[in-house]
């Protein structure tokens, strides 16, 4: 098929993006052909139509007008796709055949700069990695804000920190070699949504990397020790290569890499992530019921997004702690100065892609518009919090820039009320630019001369409905209805018949025209000049701009949490590097929120050296879960610097949060429940330290209530003995509580209300231990049918306890004492035999041993509880080989 020159311009094109989706600009359109518009209109929802191609053949058409392109790329970038915009590189009016055009930018998730689907509340990074038998690198850049950190995992855990940390980052696009794609997108499935580029191992190179990072930065980038950190200096190469690939333009906004250690921090792995619900809910991944749907109260984007941040990267060093803590104090206290910095703070604009979008050049009148309007509360922020305390304050007040003379060049320059398109005038004040004036003045005076124009005609020829028009295809015109054609003069000359009318011009017209469209199109185009010089004098102060912007974060952050803790009743805590995780009518922030007020029942935690692991009983439902995990988000809450959800609370440095809790399989990854859940429980043992906090909630529920059993008591009796970390283990298993008996080891229990076979949770946890789990009589309140409730008090009633002889001593085989009864309750006279014998390490009798007891203890138990003498017709013993 011999297509146009046009569609063989195309298809050149498209030959070097076949994986993307090309937009091809073409006037006020960004068109897509063949296989692109088939796709693109289905996902965009867009009307498919057609286009001669050539030798008489239609080809699939749909297109998207170019103002509103923004929104149609994100809504593609959302789906997966990749997009290659493809603009006109020249002037269409002095172009000599067919426009020239090339692609000028690649839009992937990683790379989105603007749009609807760029959350303001949360950074949209683009992440890269190395891999290696030594370790792994990391880089990660949000392009909109401009942030760029790097950092390496060393040791035989660094693949396993690396799985964690991409977790927290929750990337849009990771950048990573064809070898590593397989096993990392294997490991991540399911627990973010990431686009994962494979791209070429030349892009992550040691050379490439510091080429490309000297090509950016200058020599002055190994002042950072980047350069020691051999792996991570390759991500971060192959994260700017990728960028300058994609983007096609110098990458300005782009701040230096910033090295960080994932030790500076409190560790969460993915798993305690997800458990805490800090950032996202288990149940739909939304904000609603987390920890950040808790604490922001952040008036700006930079502030909700540092808050996150904060969240995700509790602090280990006491100091740091403190300052924060006493800046939210200052804050907290000061309620007027908070409420005017607040009201202030949500006057400004998002800064840091604001400038972002400047450095890009992407950035239209009224986001430089935006910027003028949040500088201008600058001065009243400083004034505000010019007498505060607190170091950290002074250290923001001191620091902060107001930004007065670029706020000055935006005020002369900008008119109030810009058009969207930088392209249409009307953007610059007058008596900014002479130039602009004196055009803008020819424009004007040529309009009012149309306007007089208009008057003289219809006075002179009699016909008062003439008037004076414009359009882009025939310029200005004289419009006369048919019914008055027969009054036209004979110099009118005819340029264009309608319906109901024709249309005239004059050569006088014609002067004038010439006159003023020529104001015009000079106005417009001297116009976008000088709005281009004056966008890149703000690009110029980037840096000064991006300062402001995290100063103003801290400070909004600062007051969000001051905020919360004015709300939510919480209160400062001490935090220092003792063992202790002391805790005074401890309440969980989110549950607390979502009850009625007055509901919650609020608990004390004491943990230090002889009381570092507690061993939690109580019934389903009780709430054991609940105030575990409220241990630990007051702990977190108070190691990134916020007031906490108790009476009092003192807190000794966590290094480290574990959890273990729910039940959950990897289907994908072919593990079963229970094999997730001793995967957990191996990352614990292998990765706790003495000062990590560790959660585990029913360990041992997937398998035999022996194997559990067993699993159990081993875990505990290893973090005792070995980590000594301080430790919450809540258990159905009543067997465990005898370890208590361990230094350090306490029982708690949540206490409930028992009547006639009736559960009332009373939601307290207490010292002390119980033996029974009430799960029929949860059981009952799930619905259940009394037919199924009936059956399993019947069946609990004759359960077996069985357990193994490893050797009868005098025959040598191995045996089993298996012991049943038919009893009525659990404090029954059977069952209470039966719980002696537990007592016993029966693992070395035999079973005639095992008989032997239960008549001595037939003859102790018989006065006491009334024990019958048929009681020995109702025990059966056997043995089995």
């Amino acid at each position: 098929m011999a297509y146009t020159p046009m569609m063989q311009q195309y298809l050149q094109i498209k030959k070097s993006y076949q994986n993307h989706i090309l937009m091809f600009r073409m006037g006020d359109f960004y068109e897509m052909f063949f296989d692109d518009a088939l796709l693109a209109s289905k996902e965009l929802e867009i009307a498919l139509t057609a286009r001669d191609g050539g030798g008489g053949k239609k080809v699939p058409m749909c297109g998207v007008p170019h103002h509103a392109a923004q929104t149609y790329i994100a809504r593609l970038i959302e789906r997966g796709h990749r997009v290659a915009i493809c603009e006109q590189t020249e002037d269409p009016r002095q172009a000599k055949g067919l426009v020239k055009r090339e692609v000028t930018r690649i839009v992937t998730p990683g790379t989105l700069m603007e749009g609807q689907y760029l959350d303001d509340k949360k950074n949209n990074y683009l992440t890269a990695v190395v891999v290696e038998e030594t370790g792994c690198g990391l880089a990660y850049s949000d392009i909109s804000t401009g942030s760029f950190f790097v950092t390496q995992f060393n040791g035989p855990n660094a693949y396993n920190e690396l799985i964690d940390e991409i977790h927290r980052l929750q990337p849009a696009e990771l950048l990573l070699t064809s070898e590593a794609n397989a096993d990392l997108s294997k490991r991540l499935t399911g627990a973010v949504n990431i686009l994962f580029t494979a791209i070429d191992d030349s892009l992550f190179t040691l050379e490439s990397a510091e080429n490309i990072i000297n090509q950016q930065f200058g020599s002055e980038w190994r002042e950072t020790g980047i350069d020691r950190l051999v792996l991570g200096l390759r991500a971060a190469g192959g994260i700017l290569l990728y960028l300058m690939e994609t983007q096609k333009r110098n990458l300005q906004q782009i701040n230096r890499p910033q090295i960080y250690h994932t030790h500076q921090y409190m560790k969460i792995d993915a798993v305690s992530r997800r458990n805490l619900e800090l950032t996202s809910s288990i149940r739909d991944g939304q904000r609603w019921g987390t920890l950040i749907w808790v604490l922001d109260y952040t008036c700006t984007a930079m502030g909700s997004r540092l808050l996150k941040l904060w969240i995700e990267q509790p602090l280990l060093d006491s100091s740091t702690i403190k300052k924060r803590l006493d800046a939210v104090e200052e804050l907290l206290n000061n309620l007027i100065m908070r409420t005017q910095l607040r009201e202030n703070l949500k006057q400004v604009y998002d800064l840091e892609r604001l400038a972002g979008r400047v450095a890009y050049g992407s950035a239209n009148a009224r986001d430089l518009l935006a910027l003028r309007k949040s500088f201008d509360v600058l001065p009243k922020i400083k004034a505000l919090i010019n007498n505060v305390n607190s170091e950290l304050l002074i250290d923001i007040i001191n620091s902060l820039d107001d930004m007065s003379d670029i706020n000055e060049l935006l005020h002369r320059a900008l008119v109030d009320d810009p058009p969207v398109q930088v392209r249409d005038g009307g953007i610059l004040k007058s008596g900014f630019h002479p130039e602009v004036d004196r055009l803008r003045a020819a424009s004007r005076n040529g309009k009012d001369w149309l306007a007089r124009l208009e008057a003289e005609e219809r006075q002179r020829t009699g016909i008062k409905s003439l008037k004076v028009g414009f359009n882009k295809v025939f310029g200005y015109y004289l419009e006369v209805t048919k019914a008055n054609l027969n009054q036209v003069p004979k110099h009118y000359i005819r340029r264009q018949t309608l319906v109901n009318a024709e249309r005239f011009i004059t050569n006088q017209l014609k002067e004038y025209e010439d006159m003023i469209l020529g104001a015009q199109d000079r106005l417009v185009q001297l116009e976008y000049q000088l709005f281009g010089e004056i966008r890149q004098t703000v690009a110029g102060e980037l840096q000064r701009i991006q300062g402001t912007a995290g100063r103003l974060a801290v400070l909004d952050v600062l007051s969000s949490l001051a905020e919360s803790a004015q709300r939510y009743n919480f209160v400062r805590p001490i935090v220092n590097s003792s063992r202790k995780i002391v805790i005074s009518d401890g309440r969980h922030p989110v549950v607390e929120r979502v009850l009625k007020a007055g509901n919650f029942v609020p608990n004390d935690t004491y943990m230090d050296e002889n009381n570092k692991l507690i061993l939690l009983t109580g019934p389903n439902m009780a709430g054991k879960s609940t105030y575990m995990r409220q241990v630990a988000l007051i702990t977190l809450m108070a190691q990134m610097g916020s007031f906490v959800p108790a009476a009092a609370a003192e807190i000794g440095v966590v290094d480290y949060i574990f959890t273990r809790i729910g039940a959950a399989d990897d289907l994908a990854g072919g593990r079963s429940t229970f094999m997730v859940e001793m995967s957990e429980c191996r990352n614990i043992v292998n990765n706790a330290t003495p000062n990590s906090l560790i959660i585990m909630d029913e360990v041992g529920r997937g398998t035999s209530t022996y194997d559990g059993i067993s699993i159990a008591r081993a875990l505990v009796e290893y973090i005792h003995d070995k980590i000594g970390a301080r430790t919450l283990f809540s258990t159905h298993y009543h067997e465990l509580t005898d370890l208590e008996a361990l230094p350090g080891v306490v029982n708690c229990t949540v206490s409930v209300h028992e009547e006639n076979d009736e559960i009332i949770f009373l939601r307290k946890v207490l010292p002390g231990k119980v033996d029974k789990s009430y799960g029929i009589q949860v059981a009952r309140l799930a619905g259940l049918p009394e037919e199924i409730l009936n059956r399993a008090h019947d069946v609990l009633h004759r359960m077996e306890i069985t357990v193994m002889n490893r050797q009868d001593t005098e025959t040598g085989t191995d045996r089993a004492v298996k012991i049943s009864v038919a009893g009525r309750c659990d404090q029954c006279p059977e069952r209470l035999i039966i719980k002696e014998l537990a007592k016993v390490d029966v693992m070395h009798i035999t079973p005639m041993q095992a008989l032997t007891l239960l008549h001595q203890w037939t003859e102790k138990l018989k006065d006491d509880v009334g024990l019958g003498e048929n009681l020995l017709k109702e025990i059966n013993i056997s043995s089995e080989n």
